[in-house]
């Protein structure tokens, strides 16, 4: 942080009369709560929270302790100061059940500790530690952890100590509340943003992922000096189907496609895509002429052998699909959309030669 939190001022607490750690106390407080303000990552300002009570106070240990979804075990923790060894560390989640910090969540209320050796719950940290306060961090309803505060002195903990405590756990757990919000509000957007990118029928890529994608693999396979192959499939006959079998099972059949041209791509290379209506499109790095030819073959096959019943085809009597080739060697200079042209004027033609075949458009460069 830019202003650290943990920035020491001032004499010892030892050395203050009583105005003098009211002011240090204040000031804290202050300062934590303009840090907590900023926005800063969330581990590092709980990290300088916990250092600065440690650094100015008479605290052996402060720690944050973080609950999971449930609110059945702690499952991360932010601390300083001097432990022999960090419960969650040695024991991994941490169960409410047990320790004066699982008693203060499963309670909801604060927990005040006098004498650490006579409390049966006291998890022991450090051999000079004399008193414990623990604070739920709750925002609302929902309970985030619990503000762990261990103290060398057993008298430490007066009303005004505590009121500053628990106004430091109310910032924690705005910031915690804050922090999760806007992690929330990003995993919605990333989401959005995949399903701007999906055709909403076929579950595949839509067309605009597929023109992204073209522009990124134009300019790799421009770079690597390979090929960039592009497959254009179109459903034969396919108003007619629409108007013979009815739109809800064109539908069914264009979904089928889609699975069926899923089934002839590297998943972590290829990208099969809606360009638009009926027509589907695979693109395909690194594919020369023959490999691009092949598959398009066996995809027009195991279209055909899926035996969809076509009532209306001039060519079958199921679906089959007429398939475009284009290969380039992409250049820098020349737009990509040159290879959905040749793409396209390839499966034109095999519509004209009578459907259901596979035609080449031949090498671009």
């Amino acid at each position: 942080m830019d202003d650290p939190v943990s920035e020491p001022v001032g004499l010892p607490w030892e050395g203050q009369d009583t105005p003098a750690r009211r002011a240090t106390l204040t000031r804290i407080l202050v300062r934590i709560a303009r840090e907590a303000l900023q926005g800063a990552d969330l581990d590092s300002l709980l990290q300088g929270i916990c250092e600065c009570l440690v650094a100015e106070l008479p605290v052996a240990i402060a720690s944050v302790i973080l609950l999971d979804e449930a609110n059945q075990s702690f499952v991360h923790e932010v601390y300083d100061g001097e432990w022999t060894q960090s419960p969650l560390a040695v024991a991994g989640d941490w169960p409410v059940t047990r320790g004066a910090a699982g008693r203060c969540a499963r309670l909801g209320t604060a927990q005040l500790i006098t004498d650490v050796d006579a409390d049966p719950d006291y998890v022991a940290g450090n051999v000079h530690v004399r008193s414990e306060y623990l604070v739920p961090i709750r925002h609302g309803q929902r309970l985030h952890g619990v503000l762990n505060i261990e103290s060398t002195r057993s008298d430490f903990f007066d009303e005004e100590a505590r009121a500053v405590f628990d106004a430091v756990a109310d910032l924690v757990a705005g910031a915690i509340h804050f922090a999760r919000m806007a992690d929330d509000l990003q995993q919605a957007n990333r989401k959005l943003e995949q399903l701007s990118m999906i055709d909403g029928l076929t579950g595949i890529a839509n067309r605009r992922r597929f023109d992204q994608q073209l522009c990124v693999d134009w300019r790799r396979m421009a770079a690597e000096g390979r090929p960039l192959a592009l497959l254009m499939v179109d459903a034969d006959a396919f108003k007619p189907l629409n108007d013979a079998a009815g739109h809800l099972y064109g539908d069914e059949c264009l979904r089928e496609l889609a699975r069926i041209c899923n089934g002839f791509v590297d998943g972590d290379n290829d990208l099969v895509g809606r360009f638009g209506g009926e027509e589907l499109v695979l693109l395909l790095p690194g594919r020369d002429l023959a490999a691009a030819t092949a598959i398009a073959e066996a995809l027009r096959i195991a279209v055909e052998a899926q035996a969809m019943p076509h009532p209306a085809s001039p060519v079958s009597a199921h679906v089959t699909v007429s398939v475009g080739v284009a290969v380039a060697v992409p250049a820098a200079a020349r737009p990509p959309e040159r290879l959905i042209a040749a793409a396209d004027r390839a499966m034109y033609a095999a519509k004209l030669q009578g459907r259901n075949r596979v035609c080449v458009a031949g090498a671009e460069s």
